[in-house]
């Protein structure tokens, strides 16, 4: 019989040392078709990354989101994020995603997954829920990636509710924008690397 493992409070996680992140040095922002290009092939040679999408927030019933505007995917030391204006890389980043050669791990993913469907016509066929490996382990409750991270590293993950509610749609983002979206998907490529049994993790 399985056991269920506890998963941790906000005050317990509150008082763990802070997640080291990636700083903008490890960050690579992709707004055109040749930086999707080059992005997407430094991408392929890896058989599972941390993934993650941004959308602009919606405020009113009813009203349908045109996200996704930032597609995040990263390996144990990089993150490359995506935006998705121009046409030509957004082609580039949906023809990836559609790849089933490799695992894209992440939390939450079934707002992504439909959005990604709607804006980009394609299923990105390789995600994988972190959360569902989480309760085969036996954590009953969805960890989320502060969870994960208390759980595994023992660490503190900061998410800043600023960012994560700002324009994700703007042509130009900012720092704590980039850090933000980078960072979450970082964060999911090193559970899922973290998490045994498991070939493909994500590499530098």
């Amino acid at each position: 019989m399985q056991t269920t493992r506890p998963t941790p409070d906000k005050d317990a996680i509150a008082l763990l040392p802070e997640f080291p992140r990636l700083g903008t040095a490890q960050i690579t922002l992709v707004n055109t078709p040749d930086q999707a290009r080059e992005a997407c092939a430094a991408l392929r040679e890896h058989a599972a990354l941390g993934f993650d999408t941004e959308s602009k927030p919606t405020f009113f019933k009813d009203q349908v989101s045109e996200g996704p505007h930032i597609v995040q995917l990263a390996t144990l030391s990089h993150a490359w994020v995506f935006q998705l204006h121009e046409v030509g890389c957004k082609d580039q980043v949906a023809q990836l995603l559609a790849e089933p050669q490799r695992k894209l791990a992440g939390f939450g993913l079934g707002d992504d997954n439909k959005r990604i469907l709607a804006k980009l016509g394609v299923v990105p066929v390789g995600a994988l829920e972190l959360n569902v490996l989480f309760r085969e382990r036996g954590y009953r409750k969805d960890m989320g990636v502060k969870g994960a991270i208390a759980v595994l590293f023992n660490q503190r993950f900061i998410k800043s509710k600023k960012a994560a509610t700002s324009n994700w749609a703007n042509l130009r983002l900012s720092e704590g924008q980039l850090i933000y979206a980078a960072n979450d998907a970082y964060a999911a490529a090193r559970v899922y690397a973290a998490l045994p049994g498991h070939a493909d993790s994500p590499s530098t």
